[in-house]
């Protein structure tokens, strides 16, 4: 913990909130979290000049209710958005429309995915689903627009757009910049394609797990490098026009994704893919060999995404900087929840374990968080919107479930902060991954499958790679016991209903 600042309250009233929120982005892949496979030099410049949360977690692994929760403080059962083919009810307290009421001007721009209009906010202008990469739509409250270029760019030229024009600047804003990247399916923009040419990326230890151990769950989910990567459409390998003729599941989506480009920008991409293309196509590769190329050709991707973000990144704090609103900006970068890299031989998120679970949460706000500061307290998605109303000087309603950051953002833990977590995760079907909830401290992790009746126990501290189940094993019966109560109390706490 950083030694507190005298204050925390801004000298110039009510700060300005910046929240950028990305789709997938692993804590690994980042700079400032001990990357070894990328640098992100705009991102590491929140955490060396405000606070890294080194134990960020999510509350469901999945997209749209990981949005839920931090527009309304609650967890998915109390939104009632659980997983991603739910529609949210934009009529429920959010922190946007508090904050709108309360005085600030509050702006959305990019990524939604919550499938009703936004509410709450002065302006907004979302991408449809999932979102195009090259050549996005927008919808609008005028309509559906289309602009050229690259998303990330795209959403970024948007956010500022509204501040040189639309902010009223009587009023502190809220604005919600959150971006596509570098969600599934990797396409990385113009600027990076090139990057990582002749590199060799670092492979996780577990990239050949076998699951030995674990519930049956891991070993049926349907995520993996090696069996459910699509070498077309996830891997970018143009078909020739017989296997044009019998694309299969995602594969078919390539064609429409080259169609969306322009020809400069399909020249581009050609330029950069085709010779590594053929050359894989010569390589012949099998077995284990394969899995590397594909680990290589997705990672790599992954990475050029990131390193797009972080340059805008980097352009919002340098508007920021030559508006000289840096001072009076609380600026807050965080993604909906962790990724696989590799892990366990994955891709995706949606499972309890560490990769999926952990989020990157870095926050600056000058005069109340010291710069280079880190908190290893325990804190989740949950507690962004009390978060943000109380920077803001306004009231949290009593049906939010998290705890304000301010206090460890001022360099105080509260005696009763949480020393527990509770996850809880729905959706079963695209990539199988089984329904289960969870607790987690700071040590250990309990994980409940409740339709296969399984349970996994590991020892972060001993185990942090989670590859030895205990569950079942009678020197840890003790510590099963406890923390099957927690479980339990948690469920109670948050009012989880009996039949969940």
């Amino acid at each position: 913990m950083s030694p507190a600042t005298a204050s925390a309250e801004p000298a110039g009233g009510r700060p300005n909130i910046l929240f950028i929120y990305t789709d997938d982005h692993s804590a690994a892949a980042v700079g400032c979290y001990g990357s070894r496979i990328n640098e992100t030099p705009h991102l590491d410049r929140i955490g060396r000049e405000g606070m890294r949360f080194d134990n960020a977690f999510c509350t469901n692994g999945i997209c749209a209710p990981c949005r839920a929760v931090v527009l309304t403080g609650t967890h998915s059962h109390v939104n009632g958005l659980m997983d991603n083919g739910d529609v949210f009810d934009g009529s429920q307290s959010t922190f946007p429309q508090l904050l709108r009421d309360g005085g600030y001007h509050t702006a959305l721009v990019g990524k939604w995915h919550l499938k009703s209009d936004p509410t709450g906010f002065d302006h907004w202008a979302v991408l449809p689903g999932q979102g195009h990469y090259y050549n996005p739509d927008f919808i609008t409250p005028e309509g559906t627009v289309r602009d050229e270029g690259y998303v990330t760019d795209l959403v970024t030229d948007r956010s500022i757009d509204w501040l040189e024009q639309d902010w009223d600047r009587e009023k502190p804003f809220l604005l919600m910049c959150q971006h596509k990247a570098p969600h599934r399916s990797w396409m990385p923009g113009p600027d990076h394609l090139d990057l990582y040419d002749g590199v060799e990326i670092p492979e996780p230890p577990t990239l050949f797990d076998d699951y030995a151990s674990r519930a049956s769950p891991a070993r049926e989910q349907e995520m993996e490098i090696d069996r459910h990567m699509y070498i077309h459409y996830d891997l970018k390998v143009v078909p020739t026009e017989e296997e044009a003729a019998n694309l299969r599941g995602a594969d078919r989506w390539i064609r429409g994704m080259r169609e969306r480009m322009t020809p400069g920008q399909l020249a581009a991409w050609d330029a950069a893919f085709t010779d590594r293309n053929e050359a894989f196509r010569a390589a012949g590769l099998e077995g284990r060999d394969l899995v590397r190329w594909k680990y290589q050709r997705y990672i790599k991707n992954y990475l050029r995404c990131i390193a797009s973000v972080d340059d805008n990144v980097g352009r919002l704090l340098a508007w920021l900087d030559e508006q000289g609103l840096a001072d009076d900006t609380i600026v807050v970068y965080s993604s909906d929840q962790g990724f696989f890299l590799g892990e366990h031989g994955w891709y995706d998120k949606r499972f309890m374990y560490e990769p999926s679970l952990r989020t990157p949460l870095l926050v600056r706000w000058p005069g109340t968080v010291a710069a280079g500061g880190s908190e290893d307290a325990l804190v989740q998605n949950l507690d962004l919107a009390q978060t943000f109303l109380e920077v803001a000087g306004v009231d949290a309603p009593d049906r939010m479930q998290g705890a304000s950051l301010v206090p460890l953002l001022s360099g105080r833990t509260p005696g009763d902060w949480r020393d527990s977590i509770y996850y809880e995760y729905f959706e079963q079907g695209i990539h199988n991954v089984h329904p289960h909830r969870g607790v987690r401290t700071d040590r250990w992790k309990l994980i409940e499958y409740p339709g296969t009746e399984e349970w996994e126990l590991f020892d972060l501290q001993e185990d942090p790679d989670e590859i030895r189940n205990l569950a079942g094993e009678p020197a840890h019966a003790e510590t099963r016991g406890r923390l099957e109560r927690e479980l339990r109390r948690l469920q109670v706490v948050y009012g989880v209903p009996a039949d969940s």
